[in-house]
């Protein structure tokens, strides 16, 4: 099996930019830096997993309704084993050359893992239109200390939505209170997401 290459950037980019703890909503400025070739780059997963220096981009992508999320819970096959059995609202994955090529990033390569990560993980009719709406970095886990976040909205009419990946278990969508009964078992970005775009 060939190694897995996924794209990020140097955590010091991200201090040079002043992206520190939390959400950050200045996101076009933000994603013309993070998607500079200049300042990204593909790199081995198996050694940057455990590189805090170096910051793996992720698409993260919220789904909404009507009034309701997409929630899920991550199973037992999950790619990120820290994450296992932890409650979602975050649809998303690495970036990876088959995006694009090792040698070109981009906000087009982008684009294209997004669209690619959504519809490997969940079944929809048609394109899905997402907006970037905030940065998310948190490095009080162990995950988030390796990944940074690009937080999109995703919202639907009446389409339904089913999964395709068997890491992905208990798919339904929940209303806002629905979310804030379980908030404390969701994964760490999406308690952040809960906070400061659904719950305010």
């Amino acid at each position: 099996m060939s190694e897995e290459m996924v794209l990020g950037v140097p955590r010091y980019l991200l201090e040079n930019l002043g992206i520190g703890q939390g959400l950050h909503f200045n996101i076009e400025d933000y994603l013309r830096q993070l998607l500079d070739p200049s300042n990204s780059v593909f790199r081995s997963r198996a050694q940057v997993e455990n590189d805090p220096d170096f910051k793996q981009l992720i698409p993260y992508v919220l789904i909404k309704r009507g009034n309701a999320w997409l929630h899920y819970i991550r199973g037992q096959t999950s790619g990120e084993k820290r994450l296992v059995n932890r409650g979602s609202i975050g649809i998303g994955g690495h970036i990876n050359p088959v995006d694009g090529n090792l040698f070109e990033v981009g906000p087009a390569i982008y684009d294209a893992a997004l669209q690619r990560e959504l519809s490997e993980e969940i079944k929809m009719d048609g394109v899905f239109k997402t907006k970037a709406v905030a940065l998310i970095n948190d490095d009080s886990t162990s995950v988030g200390k390796m990944h940074l976040g690009i937080v999109h909205l995703c919202l639907l009419d009446n389409l339904n939505v089913t999964k395709r990946e068997n890491c992905i278990t208990n798919l339904q969508f929940l209303t806002a209170n629905q979310i804030a009964a379980c908030r404390n078992d969701l994964e760490s970005w999406s308690q952040l997401c809960f906070d400061h775009l659904i719950n305010n």
